[in-house]
């Protein structure tokens, strides 16, 4: 039976994950600071499962030991959040994640698999691959980028180290919703509003992937022969889902024909950027099997079942800023650290 660690298992992909490999079969160390609560509660009785409450910067390392592979999800999980605290953000996505490789590397773990980012790309007119030039325009992105680079140096014969760019991504997650990504917000202010807003013109390029196919490539990269993926990078997409934002929104529309769609002509995000996936789908015959169409139906439904709601949690942005100004007030009336 194989042992993994996933540094960052109560997040969005993380919380789902974690259960796709219990259902696998395999030992889980789940770690997270779980900042949006214990997402992993319904899971606690599990006897393969071990939930460490830790921050990846003060990690034990004797929570490696016996570990196979490490999946490192943790990080400031989007741009807008990234830029909140500039030097927090690297602390973690850089210099959290190169430590958690290199005390992997010391204690005989096999693989390190890092979570990074298609916007790393930043903006640019033509497709672009993993030997493209890199234009970073958030401190995510550069986080990512300098992570990508020390991680893969680690990378040795009996060290295998793989990143993954993950397209921008979508779908269900009951137990961490998002609603903070492109098809999950649309979804949401369809159904509640009647109506979606489009920034910039929406002629700016996305690719998608569904969370379920996202978890998949993780596998697949998991039980992959290291000759093909030590020090490698791999866009993780489909070149059948590069959409232009206003696409996306016509999808919506089959689902909600009442809608209304707003377009707004300036949008401070400037990152725009069509990826080709070629070199994942032939090195591992990835191939997703979940479309846009699956994500906004599951969300829909879930919504209308009240399974998920849209709270202050499934907006990473605001639930950092919630968090920092909570703390701030919190700092200020308390007396001799106590509150009452």
């Amino acid at each position: 039976m194989k042992n993994i660690l996933i540094a960052g298992a109560g997040g969005y992909i993380g919380s789902r994950m974690t259960k796709f490999f219990l259902d696998k079969g395999y030992r889980v160390t789940a770690l997270d600071r779980f900042y949006f609560g214990n997402t992993l509660k319904s899971m606690e009785k599990n006897k393969k499962l071990l939930i460490v409450r830790e921050d990846i910067r003060a990690l034990d390392k004797n929570l490696l030991r016996g570990v196979d592979t490490v999946i490192n999800l943790a990080s400031i999980s989007n741009d807008p959040a990234s830029e909140l605290n500039p030097k927090v953000t690297q602390q973690i996505n850089n210099k959290g994640a190169v430590k958690l490789a290199r005390l992997s590397k010391e204690s005989g773990v096999k693989k390190y698999i890092f979570s990074s980012s298609c916007s790393v790309y930043g903006m640019g007119e033509n497709k672009v691959d993993e030997k493209s030039k890199l234009y970073p325009l958030s401190e995510y992105a550069k986080s990512k980028i300098t992570a990508e680079k020390k991680i893969l140096e680690l990378s040795n014969s009996s060290f295998c180290t793989t990143v993954l760019r993950l397209s921008t991504l979508y779908g269900l997650s009951e137990k961490r919703m998002r609603f903070d990504l492109i098809v999950n917000l649309m979804t949401l202010h369809a159904w509640k509003n009647k109506k979606i807003f489009i920034l910039g013109g929406g002629k700016q390029w996305r690719p998608l992937i569904h969370i379920d196919d996202c978890i998949n490539a993780f596998y697949i990269v998991l039980d992959a022969q290291k000759k093909i993926i030590n020090k490698q990078i791999f866009n993780v997409g489909s070149n059948d889902q590069n959409y232009q934002v206003f696409q996306v929104a016509n999808i919506l529309k089959r689902f909600f024909p009442e809608i209304d769609i707003e377009i707004a002509p300036d949008d401070p995000d400037q990152r725009s950027y069509r990826v080709n996936f070629d070199k994942f789908t032939r090195a591992l015959y990835f191939k997703p099997k979940k479309t846009i169409e699956d994500g906004v139906r599951e969300i829909k439904e879930a919504l209308e079942k009240g399974k998920i709601t849209d709270d202050l949690r499934t907006n990473t942005l605001w639930y950092y800023k919630h968090l920092i100004e909570s703390n701030d007030l919190l700092s200020k009336i308390k007396i001799r650290g106590k509150l009452f």
